[in-house]
């Protein structure tokens, strides 16, 4: 049986190539990674304040103010009341600190997410031709192994809290940015039909009908990206982000299995607060949706 013959490249000629482009790359760090890490000290001065707040406040008035951010979200007891053993289990075996890290971490690159997420879904949703640009780079973000995300950012911001953050958001947002387009493409034509009756300017069909009606799946997005920014904290932890995600590390190296498995229930803990919670306000959201569509 005779095979087919792929024309490639010769290691030479591929060699060649690799280190003509990883020398571009080189040249880019060193003429604007200076420029971007100026650009991005805001988002380190507001995670910095962050960690500082929820760390240096007293650990009641922090406990009181999640549990209360988590009621108000979901309106259950029962998870205020999980949320508030869940907690106090934390700081009891000593991981209140690492914890209150983690939470910052994952509060500023969901905020990130959100704000650069909801505009290009927006823009997804409005234009078709837009959807089929930005869908399989969305793709490739969501099929890329988490440690790739780690080489680009490393080489242009080194080892710290900037390069962590823009590595989980990168892996977080996809579902944001998806969601978000889902959720405006799943609005009643019926609704926009009357809303153009009543002559609104395609601004006010966005701002007052779409996002509105939008919300719960919108929401579901923001659940999505909390989740994904959980499971990248370990991996974070490698480039210096400090959390629950290095006691994991040093527990892999060193073979500490206690060590291990109690930031993992600790990691596991957060995550499930912040599910239920989420979960819950877009139920809600979903019923108040369905009221004004009836």
């Amino acid at each position: 049986m005779d095979w087919i013959e792929f024309p490639s490249l010769g290691r030479r000629d591929l060699r060649d190539l690799r280190l003509t482009i990883d020398g571009a790359f080189r040249e880019f760090t060193r003429a604007y990674g200076p420029t971007l890490e100026r650009a991005f000290e805001p988002l380190e001065d507001f995670l910095v304040w962050l960690e500082h707040l929820l760390i240096e406040s007293p650990w009641p008035l922090v406990l009181i103010g999640i549990v209360g951010i988590v009621f108000l979200l979901s309106r259950n007891v029962r998870i205020a009341a999980g949320a508030t053993l869940a907690l106090l289990a934390i700081g009891y075996f000593g991981m209140w600190e690492d914890t209150m890290r983690t939470i910052a971490v994952v509060t500023v690159c969901t905020m990130v997410a959100v704000i650069i997420g909801i505009p290009i879904g927006i823009a997804m949703a409005r234009s078709d031709r837009m959807q089929g640009i930005i869908n399989p780079i969305l793709d490739l973000m969501q099929t890329m192994p988490s440690f790739v995300y780690l080489i680009p950012v490393v080489m242009i911001f080194g080892l710290g809290k900037v390069p962590g953050v823009i590595a989980v958001v990168v892996y977080a947002i996809p579902p944001m940015i998806r969601l978000t387009n889902l959720g405006i493409r799943l609005v009643d034509p019926a609704v926009l039909e009357a809303a153009d009756a009543f002559g609104s300017s395609s601004f006010q069909k966005l701002s007052k009908v779409q996002l509105p009606l939008a919300l719960p799946t919108i929401m579901a997005g923001i659940n999505q990206c909390i989740m994904m920014s959980l499971a990248m904290v370990v991996v974070a932890s490698m480039i210096g982000v400090k959390g629950l995600g290095q006691p994991v590390l040093q527990a892999i190296n060193n073979q500490y299995f206690t060590m291990g498995v109690m930031n993992g229930l600790a990691i596991v803990a957060i995550a499930i607060i912040f599910d239920r919670a989420t979960q819950a306000y877009g139920k809600r959201l979903q019923k108040h949706s369905e009221v004004i569509h009836g």
